[in-house]
């Protein structure tokens, strides 16, 4: 990916062209679909809009408050989709069919923006040399959290990063500092050698007996105190005051 600064340093720099994607999943919304679109304010052309292959709709839509700002809190973007003929709605009803009472909710919101100067030479009668499918800025990913309002105008949603969501912890595992959390001899742990030892530490004849004790100790026992280890907890936890 490239940033196309040089363009963008430029006395009068070519127009900056957004573009969004929505992407459900099947194990949420009983499809894999993927709909592009722009909204057909981009000062190129009314149509659509060719991106790295990918053919983009002109469509009402609006996206806001994606701006950032330095007290710790993480944008809420919110998404307007026109509902005109009811096409926001007729969607809606499909992806209730699988999946009762989602709004679309936990669909991944991607906001694309490069320059007009770059897009694919499809967009051009005469192409365009300029053409790079990797100029763009870094992808804004949000996902679809919660339906605020559906109308027969429009139907808007508040967006939300990954972490952001409701009940979603990072990390996903509770922090523990002396206990390692992942099964003995797994792919996690990685402990293959046919060297045994019990929970104490102590070196044993047979595999019967191998048993991990789940401390760091266990770890350095099995792959030397001056390797890495693959413990799966978190000692630095422990060495703070509460």
């Amino acid at each position: 990916m490239t940033v196309p600064v040089s363009e963008l340093q430029k006395l009068a720099p070519s127009a900056i062209i957004e573009l969004f994607e929505i992407h459900l999943v099947t194990a949420i919304h009983g499809a894999n679909t993927v709909f592009r679109f722009h909204a057909g304010t981009n000062a190129i052309n009314n149509g659509n809009i060719v991106w790295a292959g990918n053919s983009y709709q002109a469509f009402p839509v609006e996206a806001t408050g994606f701006e950032y700002n330095g007290n710790g809190q993480l944008p809420r973007p919110k998404l307007v989709i026109s509902n005109v003929l009811r096409f926001m709605t007729s969607i809606l009803l499909v992806i209730n069919e699988t999946s009762p009472g989602n709004d679309l909710n936990g669909a991944k919101f991607i906001r694309i923006r490069t320059l007009s100067r770059y897009l694919d030479a499809a967009n051009f009668s005469a192409g365009n040399a300029n053409a790079d499918p990797t100029a763009e800025f870094p992808r804004e990913i949000y996902y679809l959290d919660r339906k605020v309002i559906e109308t027969r105008a429009a139907v808007e949603w508040e967006l939300a990063a990954a972490f952001d969501l409701v009940g979603v912890r990072s990390p996903k595992r509770q922090c523990i500092a002396n206990l390692c959390q992942w099964v003995y001899r797994s792919t996690e742990c990685s402990y293959t050698a046919a060297v045994y030892f019990d929970a104490n530490n102590n070196s044993v004849g047979s595999a019967a007996s191998d048993v991990c004790g789940k401390r760091l100790t266990s770890c350095a026992t099995r792959f030397g105190v001056t390797a890495q280890l693959p413990f799966g907890s978190y000692p630095g936890v422990g060495l703070f005051a509460r």
